[in-house]
């Protein structure tokens, strides 16, 4: 049973227009739903309300949207078109880039009409290939400013944790985290920023308000959204099959704390549950034992919507692929630490099992994931990694999350034996287990590198993402310096924000056969559908941006549908 303050409300045979299944980006699609005049229900399987979307970063990547034009960026139809062309290729699904880039100014609209929440552009977040034609350097990702979760009532102990709870109320948005890694480098730059949040968190507790940022704040947003507009949720409801009349789906059969209801969904059924992160069966089946490591999505996510649409003969697609990103090894069962600013920084490099570099290590975490599996399909899977810094680098930087500048690593690191440390390299090499020559001339060959400010093995710096969460106090590249003892490793793991493999779909996010064919009535958006980009991450907030839009538009061709049989 239930122990939460609010239980929510109980489940029951009816009809709506529309029943949402999944209460992240999904909450998107009721809201325009909703809008449109649609009796709506959304229904999520845990006693949360929020998905990853509550448990990510809350930025989306949403080109040519009102926030990126008020807040002055330079951006065009055009340009983003070009970028897609050029970074996804023909990996992606070019109708439904086309309707993505279409619609999804008229999203960003609907949230706005539809919710409380206001958005900024995160100038400077460079698009994740900014060198390629129509990338851009100064990015196009956005985010939610702080928002007062207090809004949500007695709904508000509905509402997903984040990953990480701040020893203070401090609303830390994504833009402001690349200055406060920094806090010892660039003070002046980083601690009005602290002083801003810590002032609005602690300030606003004092008066009754709650503010978040990031994922926290999206997910708050969206559900303060549906709350306001009535729209019911069912939490602790999981979807246990959809029921069709003829080619067309037509309601579906839910449960409860074990009591099963049927609800009947007049336009449609819209599947947005998240891929299968924490189903190990699917996982082993589709991708690497080498590979599939420990997801950060919301632990719901096991692969039921998927495979509901499976059950009526939808496709699938890219399968093998998740949003990956390199993390600090768990300890215990906890959640791993993302490495994302940590990689970039000066001082630090990452080694395989063999004791060499392997790739760029600034480069974004789809790619860094991307060059895993490559390898991997070369026959030469890597097996460990390791983060090797110095100790000037640790006085400098927040290191995974939560461990400031000048902290030691937790113990529990190094009694895990995830985390090491040795005056010299060939200690430290004894210490991670890779060998020692090879190891020590890798470090020699870094910190030559390094000296020049140039990584001619890996071109790490060359580009504006390298840059936006390198040290601009270090010249003449921020991503570069050489290393001195005493020296620390701490392993990684190839963890993963959700997989991106699913159900295919067309640019109206309507499930498709494996033939083709349009399974009428159904509708699959965000991480239950296959990635409309492919193989590729084009820039910070893709995947939350594309849940947004297609939400946006599965609701819009609903409404179409049931207008045209009104008239």
């Amino acid at each position: 049973m239930n122990t939460t303050q609010n239980a929510g409300p109980e489940a029951q045979d009816t009809a709506v227009d529309v029943l949402v299944i999944g209460s992240g980006t999904g909450m998107a699609a009721a809201l325009s739903a909703h809008e449109s005049g649609l009796s709506t229900l959304v229904v999520e399987k845990t006693e949360h309300v929020g998905g990853s979307t509550a448990r990510s970063g809350g930025a989306f990547w949403i080109p040519g949207n009102d926030t990126l034009r008020d807040g002055g960026a330079r951006d065009s139809r055009e340009m983003a078109e070009n970028y897609l062309a050029a970074v996804v290729g023909e990996d992606g699904d070019t109708d439904r880039m086309h309707a993505f880039l279409d619609h999804g100014p008229q999203a960003v609209q609907m949230l706005e009409r539809t919710t409380a929440m206001e958005f900024f552009w995160a100038r400077g977040y460079a698009d994740y290939h900014p060198e390629h034609p129509g990338g851009s350097a100064l990015g196009r990702t956005c985010e939610c400013t702080p928002f007062d979760a207090s809004v949500l009532g007695e709904e508000r102990s509905r509402l997903r944790p984040g990953v990480v709870e701040a020893p203070v109320p401090m609303p830390v948005t994504g833009a402001d985290y690349k200055w406060m890694n920094l806090m010892t480098k660039v003070p002046l730059r980083a601690m009005p920023r602290i002083l801003k949040r810590s002032i609005q968190g602690i300030g606003g507790k004092a008066i009754g308000r709650e503010y978040m940022a990031g994922g926290q704040a999206l997910a708050a947003g969206l559900f303060a959204g549906v709350v306001k507009a009535g729209i019911p949720v069912w939490t602790r409801t999981a979807l246990v099959e959809l029921i069709t009349e003829g080619q067309r789906v037509t309601a579906a059969i839910l449960e409860q704390d074990g009591r099963r209801v049927t609800v009947t969904a007049r336009q449609g059924v819209v599947l947005a549950a998240g891929g299968f992160d924490h189903n190990l069966e699917m996982r082993h089946e589709h991708q690497s034992p080498h590979l599939a490591g420990v997801s950060l999505g919301a632990e719901g996510n096991t692969g039921d919507a998927i495979g509901a649409g499976r059950s009526l003969g939808g496709g699938i697609d890219l399968m093998r692929e998740a949003w990956w990103f390199p993390a600090v090894a768990p300890v215990d069962g906890g959640d791993p630490a993302v490495l994302l600013a940590e990689r970039s920084l000066p001082g630090s490099f990452i080694v395989d099992q063999s004791g060499r570099r392997f790739l760029n290590e600034a480069t974004d975490y789809m790619t860094f994931g991307q060059e895993l599996l490559r390898r991997e399909d070369a026959g030469e899977p890597i097996t460990e990694m390791w983060l090797v810094f110095d100790q000037r680098y640790r006085n400098s930087y927040v290191f995974g999350g939560g461990v400031f500048p000048r902290m030691p690593l937790p113990q529990q690191w190094y009694d895990a034996g995830i985390a090491v440390r040795a005056a010299e390299p060939r200690a430290l090499a004894t210490a991670m287990g890779v060998p020692v020559e090879a190891f020590s001339e890798q470090m020699e060959r870094f910190n030559q590198l390094a000296g020049t400010g140039v990584d001619h093995d890996f071109h790490r710096g060359d580009s504006a993402y390298d840059r936006y969460y390198g040290d601009p106090t270090v010249d003449p590249n921020p991503n570069l310096r050489p290393l001195q003892g005493p020296l620390y490793a701490v392993r990684v793991v190839l963890s993963d924000l959700g997989t991106c493999g699913g159900l295919t779909v067309d640019p109206q996010a309507r499930v498709l056969r494996e033939d083709g064919e349009v399974i009428e009535g159904l509708y699959a958006i965000g991480n239950t559908a296959a990635n409309a980009f492919g193989r590729r991450y084009p820039g910070a907030g893709a995947t939350i941006g594309q849940g947004l839009v297609f939400g946006h538009i599965a609701a819009q061709h609903m409404a179409g549908l049931r207008a045209n049989v009104e008239v």
